[in-house]
């Protein structure tokens, strides 16, 4: 199914490029890089994201052979326009050294086990219990937002090897972590790819 883009969608992205010359960086980082900026209005994220194409194409082809997404929070799940996602934040509860984000992502990975694709955007907490679990993502898009943890947790992510989007500074959000998953799941599969 061929998605709609609505005018005032094209004309943004026409704007974007205007302003910002994306055209020289791979489909992939590029289409991330893209939708990020929109999605934030921010264009400083053209040197504030930290990602690569060989990770992007793997996970481009996990999400559409069907691989589970996971959020942090309900507020990435709501941008999240073509892909249904576990978020396992209503079941969780805080305890000791425990915060209910990292408690929820200890849940998800119970529920999905490994080669999910998992989008944190609001709890630097949630990205740091992921890091300590055996995972084994498909991808990891990590852009936890705050003055707390977030630079950092980030930072712990870029440093684990893991495949990640993630970016260098405090700023982020689940506007940001959604789009940077959307712009995967619209971008089309090659054609060599498709079954």
């Amino acid at each position: 199914m061929n998605r709609v883009i609505h005018p005032i969608e094209q004309e943004s992205f026409r704007r974007l490029r205007a302003r910002l010359d994306t055209s020289a960086l791979p489909p992939l980082t590029r289409a991330v890089v893209e939708r990020v900026i929109h999605s934030a209005a921010d264009l400083d994220y053209a040197d504030d994201l930290v990602l690569a194409e060989a990770d992007l194409v793997r996970a481009h082809a996990a999400l559409h052979a069907g691989a589970p997404v996971v959020v942090d929070v309900e507020m990435v799940a709501a941008g999240i326009t073509r892909r249904e996602t576990v978020c396992r934040l209503r079941d969780a509860v805080a305890g000791p050294g425990l915060t209910r984000s990292a408690h929820a992502v200890r849940l998800a990975h119970e529920q999905v086990g490994p080669g999910a694709v998992w989008v944190i955007g609001c709890a630097p907490t949630a990205l740091e219990e992921l890091l300590v679990l055996d995972a084994a993502p498909a991808l990891v898009i990590g852009l936890p937002v705050g003055f707390v943890g977030a630079a950092e947790s980030k930072a712990a992510l870029r440093a684990s090897g893991l495949p990640a989007v993630s970016n260098v500074s405090e700023k982020g959000g689940s506007a940001v972590a959604a789009a940077a998953l959307n712009a995967l799941l619209y971008h089309p599969i090659p054609t060599e790819e498709k079954p």
